[in-house]
């Protein structure tokens, strides 16, 4: 149960950072609190749960078999559950000033590229090619450059199912990029590494 709740606790608190930010609510820009809460959790209770807390991540994870079936399908409805709280506790905080975005092929292709450079660098921390001591640093820049490359070519470079969800983005051009990219990442590693 500890893992689910980390699951739980660490996509409310990136969800909830995520929509703080955007509202502008923090002085510092929203790419930078993102890599520091994930990177911040991966170091403080990555142990437990891996700290996913991101739906594709975890979908990338159970593509290459690094998690069970049963593992992903409750990782996933903990994620989701904890952007759920984070859009109910930002609402008594901030009045919502999430960008309304149209919806194009372009910014699909943005989440997946986004999540896909994502995936990979943590794929090399599921496979244990990166020492346990930059693990943070290692998932943390990952997610930062994920969000920034999605950025770039127009999406809101969100890279993760449940923050789009808790930033009122959940739709099929951001979701399945996301996921699809969330699966590439971790075949790419994986292919690469193999003998």
């Amino acid at each position: 149960m500890k893992k689910y709740f980390v699951e739980f606790f660490g996509t409310f608190t990136l969800t909830l950072i995520v929509m703080l930010s955007v509202a502008g609510k923090f002085p510092v820009p929203t790419p930078i609190l993102a890599a520091a809460v994930v990177g911040t959790f991966v170091y403080t209770v990555g142990f437990i749960s891996g700290v996913h807390v991101n739906p594709a991540v975890t979908i990338g994870a159970w593509s290459v078999k690094k998690i069970s079936d049963k593992d992903a399908v409750a990782y996933v409805i903990s994620q989701f559950v904890g952007a759920l709280l984070a859009l109910f506790i930002s609402s008594f905080l901030v009045e919502a000033k999430i960008p309304q975005l149209s919806t194009t092929p372009i910014m699909g292709l943005g989440e997946l590229i986004g999540t896909m450079l994502l995936t990979f660098g943590v794929a090399s921390v599921v496979f244990g090619k990166t020492d346990k001591q930059l693990a943070g640093l290692v998932v943390g820049a990952s997610l930062f450059i994920g969000i920034a490359a999605g950025g770039v070519m127009g999406s809101a470079g969100v890279i993760n199912p449940a923050v789009s969800f808790g930033l009122g983005l959940f739709n099929p051009i951001y979701i399945s990029g996301q996921i699809i990219g969330g699966v590439l990442g971790f075949w790419i590693f994986k292919m690469l590494i193999e003998k």
